[in-house]
Formats: structure tokens, sequence, C-alpha cells
């Protein structure tokens, strides 16, 4: 706890960023990253209500929150969004309180695999979370059908939502 809070929590920007231990600097790139440490309960609730209001402005999407900010074709780069992600996310905002966003990711998640699944008949290894009707891409190998961690938290999230009434 104490090392990501020392090596990876940026006071100036608000947000947990990666730390390179070979250059000993803190890396520039926003990533969901900065989610684990809502996950793991190890930010205050200062910095969490920070990165919440990052996550919300910057990350949030039409299909959920993007992976990074950057384009650089590769799968773990914008425009995609991973399901685990996702969870970490939600479940990161939700300890901390950040009850709306985390319903609004929720629901945004479950449309957009739920819309794929019409399209496709099937599943996906990641989504495009920008643009929710064109296929999610990028990476060194074709995107795979039916991912098994997809499967789960999107079954996990329709369970907790969908059957409650609690999406909007």
């Amino acid at each position: 706890k104490a090392a990501i809070q020392q090596y990876c929590w940026n006071e100036e920007e608000g947000f947990y960023f990666d730390y390179d231990f070979l250059a000993a600097q803190q890396k520039q790139s926003f990533t969901l990253a900065a989610a684990f440490p809502l996950f793991f309960k190890i930010a205050s609730d200062i910095q969490a209500k920070k990165v919440a209001a990052i996550i919300k402005e910057k990350f949030l999407m039409p299909g959920g929150v993007v992976t990074t900010l950057v384009k650089t074709g590769q799968q773990w780069d914008a425009p995609n969004g991973w399901a685990p992600l996702q969870w970490i996310t939600i479940k990161g905002l939700k300890n901390y309180n950040h009850i709306d966003l985390a319903k609004d990711i929720a629901a945004k998640w479950i449309q957009l695999n739920k819309d794929v699944f019409q399209r496709t008949g099937k599943l996906m290894e990641k989504y495009n979370v920008v643009d929710t009707t064109t296929e999610a891409g990028g990476g060194e190998y074709p995107g795979q059908d039916g991912f098994g961690w997809t499967n789960g938290v999107l079954i996990s999230l329709i369970k907790k939502y969908e059957t409650t009434s609690d999406l909007h």
C-alpha cells in the first residue's frame, strides 16, 4: 500500500500512474490501472473522488470505459475496452460510494455486449467502447470469440444490476 501511494499517486494530476523502476520515474500515460487502488481499497476517499472524476471525464465512453486514452492500434489501447477492467473499475468505484458512475459504466457495458451479440451471435474478447457500432480491433492476433472473462463479467453485471432493477 505504501509503495503504491509513494510511487504511483500523482497529487498534481489527482490520479494513479504506472511507475518505471528502471527509469525511476512515473509514467505519464492515463490508464485504467488507476482503478486498481480503488478496487483494493488502497486509496483515500479524497484520492478516490479525484480518480472517479477523471474516469468520468476522460475514460467514460458510450460502451463503458476505455482502457487508455491513446490510440496506438494495439489491443490494450483506445478505443478498446476489456471486461476485467470494466469489473475492476465498477467495483473500485462502488467501494468508495461512487454508485451512479459505477451503474452508468455497468449499464453501458451490458448494453454494448448485448448489441454486439445481436449483430454477431457471440460475445467477444474486447469491445470498441468509443464507437459501439464497430467491432474492436488492434493487437498481435485476431479478436477472440466467447472469451471467458467477458462471459463471467457480463453474467455477474446482469445479475447484479438488471435483476435488481438497479440500472437506469
